[in-house]
């Protein structure tokens, strides 16, 4: 008799004589036979033969001698075997056991570091590589690490995410995608043949959905950074690790970007920073326009460096500085967040930088390609390839500006116009490929020096060169061209 539900146990024990087979409905093909005594049956395992193709049946001994669970572990191991294309009874007979495969399916410990070593080489760090095990290790190998996988069931796998479905849902998620690449893993290795995984929601609560769940990091008001920037990250003594923090809001880069910054990816000349894909979370290349502001901290750190070889900030240890000890700075000045109760994080400079360009007019497209996000459109993304390298300079120009508004005095801010203007200039120009209009400002701003020489630094004839240098490149037969102060 076919059953759509599992045989209970008080189902078991009204069989009398003469009643037919009862199918078991959880394991295909065992059934229990009635005896001769009511509640009593004998367990007997129909199967087909993968060797010769004819029908065969295995008992598992008498009900309630054997109860229903043990019979069922039993009918698995034989089903497994089927499976694998081994006659059960065939094997039984050969070894004197029926526990089919018992030492080749490993533990669910043993397949998960199995698939671990498998695609450890994969992962973007070793940092990562260990939280994928160490979450394992946490919340399923205590629980489950020992079993063997083929007996491993849906109620095995809700009792590890229970305790962490609802008070820590995105580990719970993880978590469970982490169980879940190791059950597809030991079924391409045919060590089951189901999976116990897929249907484990059913047995926990809804949990928070991720809009529910979701915190961004706590960033400063981008109208609170001038004073932060003068009050915090300009003090008497330097310090190395408020120049990294202040590289980190001028340019709005991520803090690994900074942290890791090595000296062969500055270039001085075209006043660019280029990371490589492998520091990017998106693994593209992105250049970074740097302003005056920033070249001068870099080239501070240039002129203190012996090798200018490696990382540009190091520990004392030699590694690249820890998030942690930026992170220090702002939890010890106690700067205030967006976020009632928490303190700023680093990150967070980000979305103050994102904030304050979209609250004064500038370009969406520019802002996002001056964090490096990834365009949502995939279209999109195989037609604009263009960095917008020179009108991205122009934005950061503008946000160096606010950012350093208290930090300047007004007769530094009155030198500085002019030099800011023609970096601004520049960098116009060169989007839109006007060089001419380079040679005659840069002309009219070096007159103007010569008649006031205390209107500006001794630094002007470097910026000079070097927008003649630009203008040259962008139009080579141009026929203009300076020989110095006239």
């Amino acid at each position: 008799m076919a059953r759509n539900y599992p045989l209970s146990d008080v189902q078991a024990q009204h069989i009398k004589p003469g009643d037919r087979p009862i199918s078991d409905g959880a394991v295909l093909g065992l059934y229990l036979f009635a005896s001769t005594q009511k509640g009593t049956g004998k367990w007997i395992f129909r199967y087909k033969s993968p060797l010769t193709g004819k029908r065969r049946e295995m008992g598992f001994g008498t009900f309630p001698l054997v109860p229903i669970d043990t019979a069922r572990k039993k009918a698995l191991v034989a089903r497994e075997c089927l499976r694998r294309r081994i006659d059960p009874l065939e094997f039984k007979k050969g070894t004197g056991s029926n526990s089919v495969q018992l030492g080749r399916v490993p533990t669910f410990e043993a397949a998960a570091r199995q698939y671990h070593d498998h695609i450890s080489s994969g992962f973007r760090s070793l940092r990562h590589s260990d939280q994928w095990l160490i979450s394992l290790e946490k919340h399923v190998f205590p629980v489950i690490g020992s079993k063997r996988f083929d007996i491993l069931t849906p109620e095995n796998f809700a009792s590890c995410l229970k305790p962490i479905w609802l008070t820590m849902p995105e580990t719970a998620r993880r978590v469970k995608e982490r169980c879940a690449c190791v059950v597809r893993w030991a079924l391409a290795h045919q060590y089951v043949s189901t999976d116990p995984i897929s249907h484990v929601k059913a047995l926990l609560p809804r949990p928070p959905t991720r809009r529910e769940r979701t915190r961004h990091f706590p960033a400063l008001l981008w109208n609170k950074i001038p004073e932060f920037v003068a009050t915090t990250l300009h003090p008497s003594e330097e310090s190395t690790h408020r120049t990294m923090l202040e590289l980190i809001i001028l340019t709005a880069c991520r803090s690994g970007e900074i942290r890791k910054m090595q000296w062969d990816e500055i270039d001085f000349e075209e006043r660019v920073f280029t990371i490589p894909p492998s520091r990017m979370k998106a693994r593209v290349p992105h250049r970074v326009p740097l302003t005056p502001r920033v070249l001068h901290l870099l080239e501070n750190k240039r002129e203190k460096s012996e090798l200018l070889r490696g990382l540009v900030f190091k520990s004392r240890a030699g590694t690249p500085v820890t998030d942690t000890a930026l992170a220090k700075i702002l939890r010890q000045s106690r700067v205030e967040s967006d976020t009632k109760g928490r303190s700023a994080t680093v990150h967070g400079f980000r979305s103050s930088f994102r904030d304050w360009a979209s609250e004064n007019g500038h370009s969406n497209d520019l802002a996002e390609r001056t964090l490096s996000h990834s365009l949502r459109s995939v279209v999109e993304a195989a037609y604009h390839r263009t960095d917008l390298l020179e009108q991205r300079r122009m934005l950061m120009l503008q946000w160096e500006d606010h950012c350093l508004q208290k930090v300047r005095s007004e007769e530094e801010h009155r030198r500085d116009l002019e030099t800011k203007r023609l970096e601004q200039l520049i960098a116009e120009a060169k989007a839109f490929r006007q060089a001419e209009e380079i040679r005659a400002y840069v002309s009219a701003v070096v007159d103007r020096s010569a008649a006031d020489p205390f209107a500006f630094d001794s630094g002007l004839d470097q910026w000079a060169d070097w927008a003649r240098t630009q203008a040259d490149r962008m139009d080579p037969a141009g026929t203009k061209r300076w020989t110095g102060r006239n």
